[in-house]
């Protein structure tokens, strides 16, 4: 997929802290995922890498004690990490993800949290949460707002709401200035990988009543 295709894209910023290994695992899930289809993003991200290399080089040296080495090196092998690949297959599922859940979508321990919406909560660090949405063509969403930042990349289908219509490879970032209802378009059911560090506002008081259980 090209960056023709991809409309919306990851932020420099976002990219940048992803880079710089500062952003939390559900949030580098995402990039990564984004990254393995966006040529765009993709050069982005490869300019971020060697300016840090170059920041890197430009450093003074000093000398550390064989205890210290192999502490930094245990604490790189435990780390959670997300590595963005470059352009892969054509399964709904980018290599990134496909590898983090072990499979495609058939593999995924969907829940089902209402209105024939599904979702799955994936296993990341505590920062922040990754999950997978599965809505189908023609369902909206409710109308909800944000306390926290939300990115949502669009994996099957698209979706539209107050903002734009988002396609496959499509990320949309939402913060605490969006309010919206996004609507799954007709044709094909919308699978969508989203990641949040705060729970969603929502307007209405059914999913406000659903909220601690559908954990969202």
């Amino acid at each position: 997929m090209s960056e023709q295709t991809i409309k919306h894209h990851l932020p420099d910023e976002v990219l940048g802290a992803y880079s710089a290994g500062n952003l939390p695992e559900a949030y580098s899930l995402v990039v990564a995922t984004h990254v393995s289809l966006c040529d765009d993003c993709r050069a982005a991200l490869d300019s971020f890498d060697a300016l840090g290399g170059a920041i890197l080089e430009d450093q003074a040296t000093v000398d550390v004690s064989d205890a210290a080495l192999a502490a930094t090196l245990a604490l790189i092998a435990d780390s959670p990490s997300v590595e963005p690949v470059r352009p892969e297959s054509k399964s709904i599922f980018p290599a990134p993800l496909a590898e983090y859940v072990g499979g495609g979508p058939e593999d995924v321990q969907w829940r089902n949290v209402g209105g024939g919406v599904r979702q799955a909560i994936l296993k990341t660090s505590k920062e922040a949460t990754a999950r997978l949405l599965y809505i189908p063509a023609g369902k909206r969403v409710p109308d909800h707002g944000h306390k926290g930042l939300e990115l949502t990349m669009v994996l099957q289908g698209a979706f539209s709401d107050q903002v734009s219509r988002f396609a496959r490879g499509d990320v949309e970032i939402a913060n605490e200035d969006l309010h919206h209802d996004p609507v799954a378009e007709m044709g094909e059911d919308c699978i969508c990988l989203a990641a949040t560090d705060a729970p969603l506002v929502f307007k209405d008081l059914i999913p406000r009543l659903a909220q601690p259980f559908i954990r969202i």
